[in-house]
């Protein structure tokens, strides 16, 4: 709901504030759409008597870094009250960006810069609204080897119920004795019993900044054949922005799901800003619950251009919740590799594995593997 058409549509009473959540993300703000109605929820909740109010509910909802509360506040002062002057000092405003201001009402909306990513080999900070196609090389074969491997290899961990079993910690009294009754009281052998396992649930992040462009389309068929071979998937893309394509992903035809896909998400071959992507999906309580005792599995070069400090504690927050995280970059091809990146070196002892991502094929026989490790 970015347009003014779309604005239109809203009860007036609601434009402001989701033209304010427009405008945060216009300006470099992680904001997902959960959030925004989030935001319209508590203030509907609060019934706001100041302006203040509403304040402290785009900030309790939004959820802006701590860096960048002034400016933050400065553009809820242009927003809402009309008042003159910069934002802030970051970086990602320059006078010189081209910006495009529609105004209806109090709306203002600021879209693209110029710092356009287009070579797909360097990081970079800026948001590039656009929109493609999505055409995954030939990748067919080791995708379907996957799919017909995975049933048999995802990551389990011990569930709380218990089955039978010839071998096992404990004697099960109820089968032996319904035995026992079949063999006229006789009690021929002890059954045991063992704790059934339970398929781990995964999550999978696909960054799709300019810097992984040469990856984006086979990551993204790859993808589609994780959610259709495993039954408990998540799948979220980010850049500048955060977007959720579990759903559509889950359509069987594989170029009908990828072509929705290139429609939803909007920050292709943007710029790169990890640590807001993360606290942007960490904000939201249905999203941090996915990654509960989940494998987190990250499909990027780590090439932040935000501040790493952001990443660094998004991680944190991510492996306290996570069951581990792998990170796969098409850098660590490499034995030799190692994270020149600020960000990504701090965050290395947080991760269960740093690995190659570069082709497909290494990135199925990592998943594959995560399931011959015992279940914990």
């Amino acid at each position: 709901m970015t347009g003014r058409p779309a604005l239109a549509r809203l009860p007036a009473a609601t434009r402001p504030l989701v033209a304010f959540a427009t405008l945060l993300r216009g300006n470099g703000f992680a904001v997902a759409p959960e959030q925004t109605i989030a935001f319209l929820r508590a203030v509907d909740l609060l019934g706001p008597r100041s302006i203040e109010h509403i304040r402290r509910a785009a900030a309790a909802t939004l959820a802006p870094p701590h860096d960048r509360r002034d400016t933050f506040d400065a553009l809820f002062d242009a927003h809402f009250l009309g008042a003159a002057g910069e934002p802030g000092d970051d970086d990602e405003l320059q006078p010189d960006d081209e910006m495009k201001v529609e105004e209806e009402g109090a709306h203002q909306e600021i879209l693209v810069g110029e710092e356009v990513h287009e070579t797909g080999r360097e990081a970079t900070a800026a948001e590039a609204l656009a929109v493609r196609s999505i055409t995954p090389p030939d990748d067919g074969e080791t995708l379907r080897r996957f799919a017909r491997d995975l049933p048999d290899a995802q990551p389990r961990r011990r569930g709380y119920r218990r089955r039978s079993a010839r071998r096992g910690p404990g004697f099960d009294l109820a089968a032996s004795l319904k035995a026992a009754i079949r063999n006229d009281g006789e009690v021929m052998a002890l059954k045991r019993w063992r704790r059934a396992t339970r398929v781990r649930p995964v999550l999978l992040l696909v960054d799709v900044s300019g810097s992984m462009k040469q990856r984006t389309d086979a990551n993204l068929a790859f993808a589609h054949a994780l959610v259709h071979g495993a039954p408990r998937v998540e799948v979220f893309t980010f850049g500048t922005r955060l977007t959720r394509l579990t759903t559509v992903l889950k359509r069987r035809n594989r170029a009908r799901a990828l072509a929705l896909a290139a429609d939803l998400v909007a920050d292709w071959d943007g710029g790169t800003r990890i640590g807001d992507a993360l606290q942007a999906f960490l904000a939201v309580p249905r999203f941090a619950g996915y990654a509960r005792g989940a494998v987190v599995v990250i499909l990027s070069d780590g090439l932040e251009r935000g501040d790493p400090r952001a990443m660094v504690q998004a991680v944190g927050r991510l492996a306290a919740r996570a069951h581990r995280i792998d990170w796969l970059s098409p850098l660590a091809a490499d034995s030799a590799y190692r994270p020149e990146t600020e960000g990504l070196a701090a965050i290395r002892p947080l991760l269960a594995s740093l690995t190659n991502g570069s082709t497909t094929a290494a990135v199925c026989r990592h998943i594959l593997s995560l399931g011959r490790e015992r279940a914990a």
